[in-house]
């Protein structure tokens, strides 16, 4: 199988998805999952136009998709060719008609990303990816921002549907804001990492799904940002699809911001 064609493939579905949401968007039906976390009918028909591409071209392939097949997370590090999608990142700004809104899509093959695209139908700009063939933005060649100091970063976060630890976030949250320039919070974890990418920010962190940010740290890692954790993961734990405290920035910076948080979550539980 030609990763080339996986990526053709991908950009395709993801701009079709586009095209749907945003006709969508135009008549919304809005419900909750698990009483809190908003879902539209877009979402299921995005998702579902997704899996039936990838299904018709590759119909051996597993996918673990937001809307349709979550309950294959727990296998996903195990499947040797893995689809992970989320049909719109950033449903609370697409149900609110803002742009910041994303559409998904990572191809892995045993455990690791081969190919990453996010596409922000609304802004009309499509980042993607192929492992070992750096990272584009519309085509564009993009890198992240180096020598970037603390005091200087731009640094974007997010925040749950269900808070269960306020005082462990405030406190991450004022840690940066005294040690770092200022702080971005866009609503949609995949662009948050793709600005990254490109330079609009310099650092992001946040706990997140795999199918959040799967495509979009292919994209910042080619685009020569560092990949990681807050804190150290077990050797037994896929990296690549963990995405409990996941940060990413520039690697100067990720070492004295994972410093920072790493303090403020100790401050927490003193």
């Amino acid at each position: 199988m030609h990763e080339t064609n996986v990526l053709t493939l991908a950009l395709r579905l993801a701009k079709q998805a586009g095209e749907l949401i945003a006709k969508q968007r135009q008549s919304l039906s809005v419900s909750y999952k698990n009483g809190n976390e908003l879902v539209t009918q877009a979402d299921v028909a995005a998702d579902t136009l997704i899996a039936n591409g990838i299904r018709s071209n590759y119909p051996d392939h597993v996918i673990l998709s937001e809307e349709l097949t979550p309950d294959q997370l727990a296998e996903a590090s195990e499947r040797e060719h893995l689809w992970i999608v989320d049909p719109i990142d950033g449903t609370v700004n697409y149900a609110h008609h803002h742009p910041q809104v994303a559409i998904s899509i990572a191809y892995y093959h045993k455990g690791k990303a081969r190919v990453g695209v996010v596409h922000n139908p609304f802004l009309n700009e499509t980042f993607h990816a192929q492992a070992g063939k750096g990272a584009r933005l519309n085509d564009v060649p993009i890198r992240c921002n180096t020598n970037v100091e603390l005091n200087r970063a731009i640094i974007a976060t997010g925040f749950p549907y269900v808070i269960e630890d306020l005082p462990k976030l405030m406190r991450r949250l004022e840690n940066v804001l005294l040690n770092c320039a200022d702080i971005r919070r866009l609503g949609s974890a995949a662009l948050d990492i793709c600005w990254v990418a490109c330079g609009r920010l310099d650092g992001y962190y946040e706990s997140v799904k795999p199918w959040d940010f799967a495509a979009a740290q292919l994209i910042a890692r080619e685009a020569g940002a560092q990949f990681g954790h807050i804190h150290e993961l077990s050797a037994d734990i896929n990296p690549q699809l963990h995405g409990d405290n996941i940060l990413i920035s520039g690697a100067q910076l990720f070492s004295p911001l994972q410093s920072l948080l790493r303090e403020a979550d100790a401050q927490s539980e003193d």
